[in-house]
């Protein structure tokens, strides 16, 4: 009788609360977690330093992976955006000194180069001649103060991995002011990892720093909160803030653009793009069909059965650039209304705790995306920018085509792509060879003003001259690198 009972229970909790044994555990258990068996956590966290902001975000969270949310969006639930404002439409008149005063530009700069073979922050990562994505960001504000007289503020969102070599590096800037971490850093959180198997904080006592990870960029508005940046900038009289991100080097406060959100007095403004074949992975705007707001809809939320439809970039044109811009007094508002948590859609990823090592205990990292917040306020818009205005280095091949002629790099700090290309990036394919930073140095670097893609397979370099025109591939199945003469190479594959 008494198991009969217990299987009943079982079967109810599943079916209404979406509790699963074969992914969680015991039953009980997962009950025990349920019913406020988060002490674990917020005892760590507090101990590292986390403030309450940040262990309420990550609680809400936690919750949701307890009651097995899958922050899935379905394609059947979303529609595409059709027609929104375009930056090209926008009047471009005189800044206008007053309204650049309540505005401050926040980079995040959370990130290690580790993917690209760094040891340190992929913000100081060399671009040119020695300048670094620091550098340039420094030279943008510079000329800003400088064209207007204004005090435009520059936040940096450091990690504890970043805080020290980034804060080092601004020391040369100290006569500017933006040296100090006091002015310019706003740190970023981090949260404990989950091990799999229990719902519990992972204990690796081998690496313990390996027990914590990043909360993905959403944790942009708990920082805030967390940190009193919040509540000191209003008190400042900022009311405007352009996030985006550290590797984005088309990124830029534009004063057409803080004068179109000032105007429109919108809480949230989403700058996109046009979706290219080097963008079928990343996020894309959707409006929701149940309440007609616009989301962002992130591939790790689309289910397997929707991802050609995901993948479409003529049905879900608009792909998110993380250049977005803030009212900071509706933000608090929205806080205030939310109980001080953005109600950010949850995204889980399964993980090894020891990323290096596949057979180390699986653990749950929870992330939010900080774009997701357009679907969190009333109101929230999107504006349609040309490609120039984005311009990642994600991959060497992104560094590669950067520092190439295709891409200029000004005085002032800003970085676009040429003319001649027509806001359309040259798509940069580079085998194994060329992962890392080092390698692709002694790569060489062709004329890519007038590539369409290349391709490199194998140990290559180009000598100075190369000029590649249209669709090129090179490949080289032996050991030993292949010299590519000067000349021009033009639709053709080149075997070597």
């Amino acid at each position: 009788m008494v198991s009969a009972i217990a299987l009943f229970l079982g079967r109810v909790a599943q079916k209404w609360f979406g509790f699963r044994r074969d992914r969680f555990g015991i039953l009980s258990h997962v009950f025990r977690n349920d019913m406020g068996n988060f002490k674990a956590f917020e005892t760590k966290m507090t101990a590292a330093g986390m403030g309450d902001a940040a262990i309420r975000a990550f609680r809400r969270n936690y919750e949701a992976l307890v009651r097995d949310e899958t922050g899935m969006i379905p394609e059947e639930s979303i529609a595409p955006v059709q027609d929104i404002t375009s930056f090209e439409s926008l009047p471009k008149g005189s800044i206008d000194p007053e309204l650049l005063s309540k505005a401050v530009v926040i980079k995040l700069n959370g990130g290690l180069g580790t993917g690209m073979g760094l040891t340190g922050p992929k913000s100081l990562l060399p671009i040119r001649d020695g300048v670094n994505f620091v550098d340039l960001m420094v030279r943008q504000i510079l000329d800003l103060r400088k064209a207007t007289g204004s005090n435009v503020r520059l936040l940096l969102m450091n990690s504890f991995s970043t805080s020290e070599d980034t804060l080092n590096h601004l020391e040369r800037y100290r006569a500017d002011e933006l040296a100090d971490a006091s002015e310019v850093e706003l740190m970023q959180n981090q949260i404990p990892k989950i091990d799999a198997a229990t719902l519990e904080p992972v204990s690796w006592p081998a690496d313990p720093d390996l027990e914590w990870c990043p909360p993905g960029h959403g944790d942009l508005f708990p920082a805030l909160v967390g940190s009193g940046w919040l509540d000191r900038l209003l008190e400042e009289g900022i009311l405007y803030a352009f996030v985006s991100n550290s590797d984005n080097l088309g990124a830029i406060l534009d004063p057409a653009l803080l004068q179109h959100f000032a105007d429109s007095n919108a809480p949230f403004l989403m700058e996109v793009t046009r979706r290219t074949a080097a963008d079928r992975k990343g996020g894309h705007l959707a409006v929701r069909k149940n309440d007609d707001r616009l989301l962002l809809r992130e591939v790790a939320q689309c289910p397997d059965a929707d991802l050609d439809a995901f993948q479409d970039i003529d049905r879900h044109r608009f792909f998110n650039t993380n250049s977005l811009w803030l009212r900071l007094d509706l933000l608090k508002d929205q806080l205030a209304a939310d109980s001080g948590v953005l109600p950010l859609p949850m995204i889980r990823n399964k993980k090894t705790v020891d990323p290096r090592d596949k057979k180390s205990p699986a653990v749950v990292q929870l992330e939010t995306a900080m774009g997701a917040a357009i679907e969190c306020f009333s109101g929230s818009t999107a504006i349609e920018v040309p490609r120039s205005r984005f311009a990642p280095v994600k991959t060497t091949g992104d560094l590669l085509a950067l520092r190439s002629d295709a891409y200029e790099i000004l005085e002032n700090g800003q970085v676009r792509l040429h003319a001649d290309r027509k806001g359309v990036p040259p798509l940069i394919l580079l085998s194994d060879e060329y992962k890392l930073v080092d390698q692709i140095d002694s790569l060489g670097i062709p004329s890519l003003i007038q590539c369409k893609s290349l391709s490199v397979e194998g140990p290559v370099h180009f000598e100075t001259g190369v000029v590649i025109k249209g669709e090129v591939s090179f490949r080289n199945p032996n050991s030993e690198i292949a010299r590519i003469s000067a000349g021009t190479y033009a639709d053709q594959t080149v075997e070597l």
